[in-house]
This record gives C-alpha cells, structure tokens and sequence, in this order.
C-alpha cells in the first residue's frame, strides 16, 4: 500500500463485543455515513487464541469478509498489550514486577514485561499465526503493533538480565561504568557485572546517570519487542503498512526510537471538552499533534479520536458541545493527519471502558454526536483526494528530546520547571502568533528552516552543539533557553561556565543562577515594558551579545535577563529565565517579522491557522476551537473549499466552527 492516500475517516471497531448479528448492519451504516478504514483486534487474543495452540480465525474472518464486502478497508492491531489467562498462568514470568517488589496482575492491559522470553516467544507465534492468515485478505491494509507502548518499569528476573547485557554492550568495562555513572559518591561503586541491577525501589534519589540509562534501556526493550513483530509482519505482508499508536504526551517512552522501522506514526487524541480547558486544550492538542508529525517528520494518522465523553481511569468529562468533534477532527487533519480513526464506533456495554463514550451511545440509536461525525465524513470524503500527498511546509522548529526530559524529571531545577510544559508555552506563543511551526528531535538536520527553539537543552553533546552553531552561523536564528548546557549525555554536570558549548555562540556566560521557582520576578523589554517571569533567573555576563531585556527587581536588578548575539550570518538569542506568555508572543513575532515569516498575525483566542501544501494546491485551515465566535479579516475574498461558495475577506466563525480556504498558485 502507498504511503501517500486520500484523507480518509475511521472508526475502532471490536466485533468479538457485539452479537455476529449486528456486524452486517454496523458495516453498512459506517460505509453509508463515509467511513473508509476500520481498526480491530488490538485486544482480542483470547479470541483469537482461547487456549494454548489453539486458534480460532472463524469470527475474525467473518467480521473481515463483513467489513470489506461493505467496501472498508481495515488495519488489524496485534493483540500483545493483553496476554490471554491461560498463557500468564502457564508462564507468570510475562507479569511484570513492580519497584514495589509486586507482581503486575491480569484485569486492566499492559500486564507483560517486554522482555520476557515467554513474552516474546508467545508474542512471535500470535503475530506469526495472525499475520500469515490475513496478509492475502483483500480488505486488509495494514498493522497496528500492540497498543500505547509505555514503561512498565518492570525489574524482573529477564529485565536483571537484559539490563546488564546492555549496560556490558554500552561501556565495555566496570571501570568505564563507575567513571562515567559517577558511582564513587555515597560507595555505590561495582566491582562485579552481577551487582548491575535495576532500580530496585525505583527511587529517584538514585544516581542519576545510572536512572537516564534505565530509562534508555527500558526504551530500547520497547524496540526489540516490536522488532519482533515488526519483522514478522514484514516478511509475510509486504504490501502492507506498520504503524503504531502513541499517546499522552508527555511520554517516558523514546517514541522517535520506537517509531525507527514504522512506516509512519499514530496518535490516540483526547481532546478535553470541559468549559474550563478550552483556553489550553486546544494548544496542548496542537502541540501533540505537531510532535506526532516530527517523529517521523512525515504525516501520521490519529488512530483513537473523541467521540464522546471518556470515563474510565477517571469521572466522566464533559459531552464535547455542537461542533466540538468535527472542529477537532479537521484539527489533526490541519497539522498532518491523512486518516482520523474514532474511538469507538458504539459505546462497550461490558467492561472497564463502558463510559468511554463512542459515537453511538449505548442506546444503540444514532444520535447528534453522530450526525456531526457523518457531516464531517462527508466533508472529508469531498476534500480527501485533493489534500493527499500535501503536508505541512514550516520555517520554525522546537526542538525535542525524551532524554532531556526524562533528566530533568530526575533530578527537578526548581519549583515549577517543567521540560514539556515550557515547551507548550513557546508552542502556544507561536500558534497564537499564527507562526506554524515543527516539532522535530534535537538529531535531526535542521536544513531549510529559520528559527530554532530549542528548550533546556541540559544534557549536551559536542554533535548537538555543533549543529546548532552552524544552523546560526548559516544565516539561522537559534533561541536557547536556561538550563542548557549543564550536563553531557551521561547526565553529569559540566565543569564549564553556562551554557557551556554554546557560551562562544550565544555570547553569555552564567555567573550566577536563581532557582526562582513559583516565586514572581519582573523583567523589562528595550521598549520599557514590563513583564512578569518565574522559575528560573541566569545573572549573566555579556561578552559579545546585546542585552533585549532586564531584570526589573532582585540583586541582579538591571542585568542581562534576554540576550541577543550576532553569530556568523546569524543571531543566537539566549533566555535567562521563564517569561510569561505574552513576552515570548511579542519576541517570536517581532523575530518573524525581521524574517519575513509568513502568516504572522495575532490569533483571537481559540483560533489556529495552519497550511497544507501538495500536488494539488495548497490549504488553509482556519479553526475556531472555542466556544465563542470570533471575526477574522483575511486578505481577500476566496472560495471556500468545504462548500465551493464565495466567501469573505471578512470571516465569522461561530463557536467550533470551520473554514477552508484553497490558495490558488
């Protein structure tokens, strides 16, 4: 199957729930309200396989034939997130152990340890059995591996195990190990392989090296289980796609390693409905799905999207309003989605996830949420063949890292410094500017773009260093943050001035530093404006940059807290503290006119802008994810691509309402 495809809708679909007798029905009403792809399986081992070697294909291949015979295409997710009873009875080492010393029980999901030998043995031959039986079938076009990968922290026996393997495989030697994990504090040095276990207790008071490498090698057995799968499905379907579904960011798990050998990325996008989210669910969500688009740094699909009010790990949120559903679905589609997969076609009558609400309620009779969803099929389906191979086109990009963010959850820097959550403050400053922007790892090239942000870069390499320097020298324009510079990749601090590698680009020297913390600080712009600011506070001495703001108060009152430098072709500009919002709106936008970005302008609240530009044109959505109507004044008059009348150049949308604009070459 090619990667590149119409747009299309979707629905997660559990046939072994519902009596054979409602599957006929249930496929013919998807595809008459514009459905196009189905997911199932992704939790039906025990169906497929009741007891040990044998299995069951009879209603699976029944609900196959049933969907594609109603012309749905289908993505089958393998079962591996819920191992059957009879296979944890039959080799409890699959269970994980808990840094309480617990055993992971049946009776939620996610009860296996990735590495497990049972685990991995039992996982190849339903993957293989599976695989082998439907890679012919002419409605299947793709695999979904397991579901929502995440760290069970597990310290098992075969974790004990694999984790010293892979700690000998990194440094070789115990003498390398005590050096660079720093084990010599508090006589935590080994003298034998056998006494590298895992953190047993799981206490973040831990040497701090040695939990980052954890972390790296928990994420590492999350690859070598899908690889197995992976290579299965890829030997006996060659023509099919592999993806797998994230979610909940922000993730532990290193989605980027993960996603290495997947054809492209997923997401499960629960946008929160409730009155008081509507000022940062909608940011919070861009931000998600802009990051989904870099893992792979192509289109994704989401694979789980709200269709109602969810309830199951918590109370019930509230019933998404009129419109909320559709607004949010052309939401992933702005920002890359090529297919919109809802969870879930009907609400479960049994089961944990019974209040996890679908698209038909348990009433079993179609109601408003549903309507708008067959208006939003409809939509797609008129829209899907013009939109495909069309992407976004960005020249600003947040840089991104589950390493640094997994360090700095180790070891906090003050009150209130979050790594993801400051990075959805840049984020939203730029959607509110009507900047678009990527979310890409810090490896990656940075070719072709102008502005880099990149946030907290605490753990620092020579490479990542380096290829920020150039960027800048190249004509870039660098924006780096405090907390850079302070560690090497084995998380051990720098005996450096601050930044460290990049004190000679950035033209700033750290003499000092305030962990700030919830307390409020003020600084003040070259313009005189005053702006409030928290968590963090660099007293800096300036060598070759500028200073663009100042503290107003503290003892460093009137020292450097913005700076910037001249690098190269470039500029670097280097932010001592954590300043509110409206600050960062006001330097992007002010840096994005000096770089003639385009589409800079300041966004009524709950209104994002994005562009999709392919073969056949470019798009523009223009989104109202509030409840409140908002005027927008566009350049001209335009053809609404939804509808095909002409419109504008003055724009009103109502309360989680939609318009998009064809921009003709």
């Amino acid at each position: 199957m090619k990667l590149s495809r119409p747009v299309q809708m979707g629905v997660d679909y559990y046939p072994e729930h519902w009596d054979p007798a409602l599957w006929e029905q249930d496929a013919r009403l998807m595809a008459d309200s514009g459905v196009r792809i189905v997911r199932v399986g992704e939790f039906a081992w025990s169906r497929m396989e009741p007891a040990d070697g044998q299995f069951d294909w009879e209603w699976l291949d029944q609900a196959l034939d049933t969907l594609h015979r109603n012309g749905l295409e289908i993505i089958i997710g393998t079962p591996t997130m819920t191992p059957p009873r009879w296979l944890t009875e039959k080799c409890p080492d699959i269970l994980p152990v808990l840094p309480s010393g617990q055993r992971y029980h049946e009776g939620v999901r996610g009860h296996r340890c990735y590495n497990s030998p049972s685990m991995r043995t039992y996982s190849a031959r339903i993957v293989q059995k599976l695989s082998e039986r439907y890679a012919k079938h002419p409605g299947v076009i793709g695999w979904q591996t397991d579901n929502e990968f995440s760290f069970t922290d597990c310290q098992c026996a075969a974790c004990e195990e694999a984790f010293r393997e892979w700690v000998r495989a990194r440094y070789s030697t115990l003498e390398q190990v005590n050096q660079l994990w720093g084990t010599v504090v508090w006589s935590g040095e080994y003298s034998d392989w056998e006494q590298i276990t895992p953190p047993y207790g799981g206490s973040t008071f831990q040497n701090p090296s040695y939990l980052l490498d954890y972390s790296r090698f928990q994420s590492d057995s999350i690859v070598a289980f899908q690889q197995i799968q992976v290579e299965i499905i890829r030997s006996n379907c060659p023509d099919h796609v592999i993806t797998h579904n994230f979610h909940s960011y922000p993730q532990k798990a290193d989605q980027y390693k993960i996603a290495k050998e997947l054809d492209f990325a997923s997401f499960d996008y629960y946008p929160n409905p409730s009155p008081n989210k509507t000022d940062t669910s909608p940011y919070s969500g861009a931000l998600s799905l802009d990051l989904t688009r870099g893992i792979k740094r192509r289109n994704f699909w989401i694979m789980e999207q709200l269709s109602g009010p969810p309830g199951c790990w918590f109370p019930m949120w509230r019933t998404p309003r009129p419109g909320f559903l559709r607004a949010h679905s052309w939401q992933t589609i702005a920002r890359g989605a090529d297919a919109v997969v809802h969870f879930r076609w009907r609400s479960a009558t049994v089961g944990a996830e019974q209040f996890w609400h679908g698209l038909i309620d348990h009433s079993n009779v179609p109601g408003r949420r549903f309507k708008e969803f067959q208006q939003l099929c409809n939509e797609v389906n008129r829209l899907g063949e013009r939109l495909q191979g069309s992407t976004l086109r960005n020249e600003v990009a947040i840089l991104h890292s589950h390493e640094q963010l997994y360090a700095l959850h180790i070891q906090p820097q003050s009150e209130g410094l979050d790594y993801y959550e400051n990075i959805k403050v840049w984020h939203r400053a730029l959607t509110k500017s009507g900047i678009s922007s990527d979310v890409i790892h810090s490896s990656e090239a940075l070719d072709g773009y102008k502005i880099i942000i990149a946030p907290h870069l605490y753990l620092l390499d020579e490479d990542t260093a380096e290829r920020l320097q150039a960027f800048a020298a190249a004509g870039g324009t660098l924006i780096l943050t405090h907390r850079s510079g302070v560690k090497d990749d084995h998380n051990v601090c720098v005996m450096a001035p601050l930044p460290g590698l990049l004190s000679a680009c950035s033209g700033v020297r750290v003499t000092e530093y305030d962990p700030v913390g919830g307390d409020t600080i003020m600084i003040r712009d070259d313009q005189g404006n005053s702006y409030a600011a928290s968590q963090w506070a660099d007293v800096l001495e300036l060598d070759t940059a500028q200073p663009v703001a100042v503290y107003a108060d503290q003892f460093y009152t009137e020292s450097a807290a913005v700076t910037r430098n001249h690098w190269g072709e470039g500029e670097v500009y280097y932010i001592g503290t954590q300043p509110e919002e409206a600050y960062l709106r006001k330097l992007v936008r002010t840096i994005g006119d000096q770089l003639q970005l385009a589409g800079i302008e300041a966004l009524p609240d709950g209104v994002q802008i994005t562009t999709r530009t392919g073969p056949n044109g470019s798009f523009r959505f223009i989104l109202n994810l509030s409840p409140e109507p908002v005027s927008i004044q566009l350049n001209a008059s335009y053809t609404s691509a939804l509808d095909g009348t002409a419109r504008g150049p003055h724009l009103q949308l109502d309360g989680y309402d939609v318009e998009i604009v064809e921009i003709k070459a």
